[in-house]
């Protein structure tokens, strides 16, 4: 099939750059990519990944995120994952 439509979109350079690194590992173009990718929404009918509002709880903790509430800190992220481990060994103790 001879392909002659074009579309023309505007993204973030950053993004775009990202992208088609990603894509050059793949062996793959954008064009080619954004083919992959129109096909699958027509094939599937819709996005063929699940595009879905957050939960109650998902929106409370981007809402508690964003005011800064409830937050810990750690030094590091090999702090947090002793303490997490400590305190899940510590509740299969009780």
């Amino acid at each position: 099939m001879t392909k002659s439509s074009m579309i023309n979109t505007r993204v973030e350079p950053a993004l775009k750059k990202s992208s088609e690194a990603i894509l050059a590992r793949l062996g793959l173009s954008t064009s080619e990519a954004v083919n992959i990718f129109l096909s699958q929404l027509v094939l599937h009918k819709g996005f063929p990944f699940p595009v879905q509002l957050p939960n109650e709880e998902t929106r409370t903790a981007i809402k508690q995120a964003r005011q800064r509430k409830d937050l810990d800190e750690h030094s590091d992220f090999g702090v947090y994952l002793a303490k997490r481990s400590k305190s899940a060994k510590s509740k299969k103790t009780q």
